[in-house]
């Protein structure tokens, strides 16, 4: 229990939610891009779990079943979100187990984020554009002067590129190659071993200059 409290706490200060608005915005957004960034927040856990930091993994990986962020879930259930997959994660966490003996269930987890995200609907380039301005905002609050100021904004970021990557994967066209190809670029642009508080950032522009070429690809879509 006190594991879980002190969770909450670290996700309150490190990943912005003590911000007035910031909540608020979210709940207004329309439910398919309210999947993609939950789904963002558990690509970045899932990838600090298997580098072998579950104590940074735990504050991203216990979003989709915080309290905190009740409201963000409003009428997710209906998309086939299971909970319990992401409570048994949360509680092999508290217990120390490491993610090689999870992976099924991470597997399950990944697996339960996309199919809410194909259930959820919506335009897939409208929602990889949100991300891409969800990347460039907390990116820009992770980082500062070259140095990670705020791990959990820096991982977060990591997490929404791997999302748009993914949905870019499903764009039955042709010309979708060039957008996937720029998001490759965008997501390697975290060290290959995951997206660890101690890395050595990218700098901004970098990630800045990367962004507007993911969205260069994606105006050149039908």
């Amino acid at each position: 229990m006190k594991l879980w409290i002190a969770i909450a706490v670290t996700m309150l200060a490190v990943d912005g939610f003590g911000e007035e608005d910031a909540p608020h915005e979210r709940e207004a957004l329309p439910v398919e891009k309210r999947v993609a960034f939950m789904s963002g927040h558990v690509e970045a856990g899932l990838a600090l779990y298997r580098a072998g930091a579950p104590e940074q993994a735990s504050q991203h990986l216990m979003h989709p079943v915080s309290e905190t962020h009740a409201s963000e879930r409003v009428g997710i259930d209906a998309l086939g979100f299971d909970a319990t997959l992401f409570e048994a994660v949360s509680k092999a966490l508290e217990a120390g187990k490491p993610a090689s003996e999870l992976e099924p269930q991470l597997k399950k987890a990944e697996e339960n984020t996309a199919l809410m995200q194909q259930k959820a609907g919506g335009d897939t380039k409208d929602i990889i554009k949100y991300l891409m301005g969800t990347v460039g905002d907390e990116y820009g609050v992770g980082v500062e002067a070259g140095k990670i100021t705020d791990p959990g904004e820096y991982q977060d970021a990591f997490g929404f590129s791997v999302v748009a990557l993914k949905m870019a994967g499903r764009i039955e066209d042709p010309k979708a190659a060039v957008l996937t190809t720029e998001l490759e670029a965008l997501v390697a642009l975290w060290p290959k071993g995951g997206p660890l508080a101690d890395s050595i950032p990218t700098p901004v522009a970098k990630i800045t200059a990367q962004t507007a070429r993911v969205l260069k690809a994606m105006a050149a879509l039908p």
